[in-house]
This record gives structure tokens, sequence and C-alpha cells, in this order.
């Protein structure tokens, strides 16, 4: 009986050349790809292109100070308010009275809740100081500095000092 270990032979050399060549030609396209530096896949840039991009983004953030300007109003501010002038919070304004006599100024005479004490703080209550205030709606809701110190008072949102 005759053996068939040459033709076993030949069809494994044929399947790993094969796969071989399969292999080789996948490698050699992904690096078709990814492009050698300077060609078209990869191009090198000038320094006057990096500049002009850079000058570009720097034109977009001084074209955009509004939203600056709108980010600055989650940020904790200071004032500081001599005797008689008044602090008007809008709605969602948070503030603390952190120095002097400030009284509650409560036109729609419904209060500016309290969150430090849990309560509601209604028109004519002098503030305790190192307390934290919401106002709830733009309706000139604040606070009058009275007494014979300034009041200076940390806040956060939109105000408008008269």
């Amino acid at each position: 009986m005759k053996s068939n270990k040459p033709a076993l032979r030949a069809g494994l050399l044929t399947g790993l050349a094969l796969a071989g060549a399969v292999l080789f030609g996948g490698v050699m396209a992904g690096a078709a790809g990814t492009g050698s530096p300077g060609s078209e896949d990869d191009p090198l840039v000038t320094k006057s292109f990096v500049m002009e991009q850079i000058e570009k983004a720097l034109a977009e953030l001084k074209d955009a100070p509004a939203k600056n300007e709108q980010d600055n109003k989650f940020v904790w501010q200071v004032a500081e308010l001599p005797p008689g002038q008044q602090f008007e919070g809008m709605a969602g304004t948070e503030f603390i009275v952190r120095a002097g006599k400030a009284v509650l100024v409560d036109p729609p005479g419904s209060g500016v809740p309290d969150i430090t004490a849990g309560t509601n703080v209604r028109a004519g209550s002098t503030l305790a100081l190192n307390h934290q205030l919401i106002i709830p709606r733009t309706d000139g809701r604040g606070f009058i500095s009275l007494g014979d110190k300034n009041v200076i008072v940390m806040y956060r949102g939109e105000a408008v000092i008269k």
C-alpha cells in the first residue's frame, strides 16, 4: 500500500502559504492606511499654519465674553454696601451676610428662605450673620444696609446693588 504522506505535506504547505499571503496582505493594507510622515495621510504642517490655528482659537475666545460672563453668575463674589444701599437678588441668587447690619426687603411679603436655619425670614427682620439665604423670584427681594458700618456680603447669582 502506498503512503499518502507526500500528498499530506503538499496540502499543509499550500495551506500555510495561503495563510501567509492573506496575513501579509492584511499587514500591508494596514500600513498603507497609516501613511508615512509627510504623506497625504500624515501631512507635515508649517509654523505659519499652526500659528493661524492658534490665532483662530484665541479670536473665538475673545468673541465669547457673554459665555464667560454667564459662567461668572455661578461664582461666589463679594460686595461691600455702605449704609443705605440696597442689595436686590434675582431668582436663584444665594447670599451670605458676613459683616454689618442688613435688614430684609421683601415687597411681595412671602419671605426669603434661610437655608442655614431652615426658616423663612420676613420683611424687616435683621439678617443673621453667616447664614445662607436664597432669593426665590426676581421680584425685588433682598436687603438694605443699615447701621454705621458697611455690610459685606458674599453672593452667587445675579444681583443689583442700588
